[in-house]
Formats: C-alpha cells, sequence, structure tokens
C-alpha cells in the first residue's frame, strides 16, 4: 500500500526528505493541542480556527433558523388544515379551483426566502473561491491512498502516511487518534495566508480539514487550489472526502499550525538549512 511504482516515477527528490521531516514532525507534535478532530456523538462543527470556518458556521445557523420557522409554519398549517377541513366540520368541500392571490403568494414569498438566503451565501462562496496571494504555497497530491505534499517554494516534499495504532505513542499521540493521525504533517505558521494546490495521481480525492472550512476535490489531470488562515495553534485532522477505493477510510490528514518561530525552526530543519 505505501509505495508503488506508479506513485514513485511521480514523486521525484522531494520523496527522499521525508526521514528528515518525520522526525521534526515529531518534535513539532509534543508542544500542540489537538483541535480539530471529530467527536464521539457529536453534532456541531469543530471549533473554528478560520474566518472561512466561521462565515460557514453562521451561515449554517442562519440557515438553520430559516428552515425551522418555514417547518414549523407548515406543520402548524396542515394542523389547522386538518382540524378546520376534516369531513365533520366542513361536510361540504368547496368547488372553487384556484385562488390567484394564494398562488402568487406561495410563488413570491420562497423567492424572495432564496434571495435573501443567496445574499449571504454568496459572499461566503466567493471569499473561499477567490484564491488571495500566498504566504505559503504547498502542492498536495492524492494517491491511493496516501498524501504528498511539495512545499513549492522552499523545494522539498514528503509524503504521508496513517499511523498505525502500535506507532501512535511513537509520534506522540494516543489511540485516540488512530486513523486521524498520519507520520508526517502538513505544517504551517499562524496567521499565514496558506496556499494548497490540490491534484491527483490515479483518481479523485479530496482534500479537506473541517476545522478550517475547507473542502477540495483532486481530480486527476487538474490543479485546483484552495486557502485557509489558520488563527490558533494547534493539531488539526481531516479525512479524504471523496470516494476513491477500497482503503479510502485510511488516508487521514493531519495539519500543525505553529508560532512564526516554531515553523521557521521545523523548515531549516526539514530543508538541511540549519
Amino acid at each position: 500500500m505505501r509505495l508503488n511504482t506508479f506513485a514513485t516515477s511521480l514523486w521525484t527528490t522531494a520523496g527522499l526528505l521525508m526521514a528528515g521531516t518525520s522526525a521534526t514532525a515529531q518534535q513539532v507534535n509534543q508542544e500542540l493541542e489537538i483541535v480539530g478532530r471529530p467527536v464521539d456523538r457529536g453534532m456541531g462543527f469543530q471549533p473554528s480556527a478560520t474566518e472561512l470556518a466561521r462565515d460557514v458556521v453562521w451561515l449554517d445557523n442562519m440557515l438553520l433558523v430559516i428552515i425551522t420557522i418555514i417547518t414549523l409554519f407548515v406543520t402548524a398549517l396542515l394542523a389547522w388544515v386538518v382540524i378546520r377541513y376534516n369531513h365533520k366540520r366542513n361536510p361540504e368541500p368547496a368547488t372553487f379551483t384556484h385562488n390567484s392571490p394564494l398562488e402568487v403568494a406561495w410563488t413570491v414569498v420562497p423567492v424572495v426566502i432564496l434571495v435573501f438566503i443567496g445574499a449571504f451565501s454568496l459572499p461566503v462562496l466567493f471569499k473561499q473561491q477567490e484564491i488571495p496571494e500566498a504566504d505559503i504555497t504547498i502542492k498536495v497530491t492524492g494517491y491511493q491512498w496516501y498524501w504528498g505534499y511539495e512545499y513549492v517554494d522552499h523545494d522539498f516534499g514528503f509524503e504521508s502516511y496513517m499511523l498505525a495504532r502500535e506507532e501512535l505513542e511513537e509520534y506522540g499521540y494516543s489511540q485516540e487518534e488512530y486513523l486521524l493521525a498520519t507520520d508526517t504533517a502538513v505544517v504551517v505558521p499562524i496567521g499565514a495566508t496558506v496556499v494548497m494546490q490540490v491534484t491527483a495521481a490515479d483518481v479523485i480525492h479530496s482534500w479537506t480539514i473541517p476545522a478550517f472550512g475547507v473542502k477540495q476535490d483532486a481530480v486527476p489531470g487538474r490543479l485546483a487550489e484552495l486557502w485557509f488562515a489558520a488563527e490558533r495553534e494547534g493539531i488539526f485532522f481531516g479525512q479524504c472526502s471523496e470516494l476513491c477505493g477500497k482503503d479510502h477510510a485510511y488516508m487521514p490528514i493531519t495539519v500543525k499550525v505553529v508560532s512564526q518561530e516554531t515553523y521557521d525552526a521545523w523548515l531549516a530543519e526539514a530543508t538541511g538549512t540549519s
């Protein structure tokens, strides 16, 4: 599952730096709180760690209010019709075939509601899709079934595999992080604008970090982009979110957000410039 001939042919000298990156990733891991991870029986969002995530949570809450009001109104209307126009209360049914004012109302009102929703949701969408100038650019490639990362501005990269149960403690994780933690992680500084260039080498994958409010399909032959600027330090987990084969459930994503000083030290050691 790890290295196959096809992946090796695509991933060149960047993969040779994987061992050094793995060691520094363990050192970073010891100082960070695990923030973005799924919670048993959880029903809400993960803690928002970016402006994009806060926008998504706000929009979801606003839509929930609108949907709740509509649901209560329709339920009350149905109950009123059942009680008011049942056979006992209304033995003689009406003979009219239409009601123009009512028909106009139930057409115009949904249009107004949709326009209102669009006025708030489109800016959120545009903010995600309008890629700002990057402080850090990272190319991520999805493989069956692991991720490859290349720090474009520094000409180095590594591959990221899910940790087995017996490896978790060695890398500073607990058993609760099984199926979430990887041997190497994307490391970025807090506050930096990070642009991820997303693609795939074989089938469609999808790179996502829920706490960042970002998700982007990785399509072979295409280079898509997403961006985020993390607002708090910590470890954040994601998963491939596009069904990509038999080991789809075993290609997690780990991102570590650190201080600028820690990032600079990590980068220097990872690139061999320290």
